[in-house]
């Protein structure tokens, strides 16, 4: 979900987009040195930035009668990790709110936080945390696209909770109420996220190996035990 145009108040909206700014602007010093030193690697950071701007620009209706959607961060996050993913979330989230009236500029700043920073440390560091254990590498691909995308919806659900606290329970009522419409009814998007991503993660093994080896997500020895295919 994209919170939208005006929705949030004038003082949460400005504490999320301050919130927001360090980490995009060490995302653009990391994003910078990336494509410097390693000027290959630009199709693959465009091929993340598009599959991301894809996936969260399908609006599909869940069962409780609002529109939810894949974020797509997953990917981009493991390949090049959340500091680059945090630039490539606010493009992608600045030109759905500029053209397709997905969010809006004032909630900028909260939408990227739950979505371009949140989700794919969140995801990120599921993954790490996987491979540390030997986990196959398609299972923890899954793992941290699902993660990524259902913690979005968990942030934006804090979010709006604290935003418009329930009169009788206050925050924490309007958490479950927020959370029950929008984390709970994302986990069957975030299985759906979690297949695609392996689905595309296996196409990139057979044709970018090169770059995912130097990226660290293969091993750079292609006879060395590694759960590609698993």
């Amino acid at each position: 979900m994209h919170i939208a145009e005006g929705f949030l108040p004038p003082a949460h909206a400005i504490a999320w987009g301050v919130a927001s700014a360090p980490f995009v602007v060490h995302g653009v010093r990391s994003l910078t040195r990336e494509v410097r030193e390693h000027p290959e690697s630009t199709l693959l950071l465009g091929a993340s930035g598009a599959f991301t701007f894809v996936l969260s620009a399908l609006k599909l209706p869940s069962v409780t009668g609002s529109c939810s959607h894949p974020t797509g961060t997953g990917l981009g996050a493991i390949l090049f990790r959340p500091p680059v993913m945090a630039v490539l979330g606010t493009i992608t989230l600045l030109f759905q709110a500029l053209l397709l009236a997905h969010g809006g500029l004032t909630t900028l700043g909260a939408n990227v936080f739950s979505m371009a920073i949140a989700g794919p440390w969140a995801g990120y560091a599921v993954h790490k945390l996987l491979r540390r254990w030997d986990v196959p590498l398609m299972v923890t691909v899954f793992s941290a696209a699902f993660v990524a995308d259902l913690c979005t919806y968990c942030v934006t659900s804090v979010q709006l909770a604290l935003a418009f606290p329930d009169p009788h329970s206050g925050f924490w009522g309007a958490l479950g109420t927020f959370g029950s419409i929008f984390a709970v009814t994302q986990i069957p998007l975030a299985v759906s996220e979690g297949l695609l991503t392996v689905l595309v993660m296996r196409l990139l093994a057979q044709s970018s190996r090169g770059e995912l080896a130097r990226l660290g997500v293969l091993p750079d020895r292609p006879g060395k035990r590694e759960a590609v295919a698993r």
